[in-house]
């Protein structure tokens, strides 16, 4: 393994980081609705839990309502309760086959407690981003004690990884800004 072996393998893995934490803000919920907001809810499916997503379609009505249609008669009230159960705060509605899912306005408490949730998977987004820095700084070392780099090559590689570090935890920090900012903004 070669430095720019190191050097990339570092910066794919940051990035992946990144998408990651991406995935984790969206499922935290604002005063609007998506249909990925209900993705990690699961229903009873013929004895296993599966998702909502893989029994029904969830598709927008408007802004504030998200609308689930069941696939087969009888899975309405199962995924109502699912949805109810769930630690979202949501209260489904069933008319017939159809449900539809009302998004409550947030409240200024609610709000705050949503930015300290952001604020806490950014500091685990940043955590994973500085162990992966960690990570590629010993495998430089590595290098080094086995004599296949220089104390140059190593320091530069410290270098190289410590700048790839520092423009991925700045672009979480946007991130986290941006979620706060969505999130606040009435």
């Amino acid at each position: 393994m070669s430095i720019a072996d190191i050097k990339k393998t570092a910066e794919q893995k940051m990035a992946r980081s990144i998408e990651s934490f991406k995935t984790e803000l969206g499922k935290i919920r604002t005063g609007r609705a998506h249909a990925g907001l209900l993705d990690q809810v699961q229903v009873e499916y013929y004895g296993s839990m599966v998702p909502i997503s893989q029994v029904a379609n969830v598709t927008l009505i408007d802004a504030r309502t998200i609308s689930v249609q069941p696939w087969e008669k009888g899975l309405g009230q199962k995924i109502d309760k699912a949805i109810r159960e769930s630690d979202l705060g949501l209260n489904p509605s069933l008319q017939g086959d159809l449900i539809r899912v009302p998004m409550p306005p947030l409240t200024e408490e609610r709000r705050r407690e949503l930015t300290k949730v952001v604020k806490h998977a950014g500091e685990d987004a940043k955590v994973a981003v500085r162990n992966l820095r960690r990570d590629a700084n010993e495998q430089a070392k590595k290098l080094l004690k086995d004599k296949l780099i220089t104390e140059d090559d190593e320091r530069r590689s410290q270098d190289e990884v410590q700048k790839l570090t520092d423009r991925t935890i700045n672009e979480v920090d946007k991130l986290v800004q941006g979620k706060e900012a969505e999130i606040m903004a009435v």
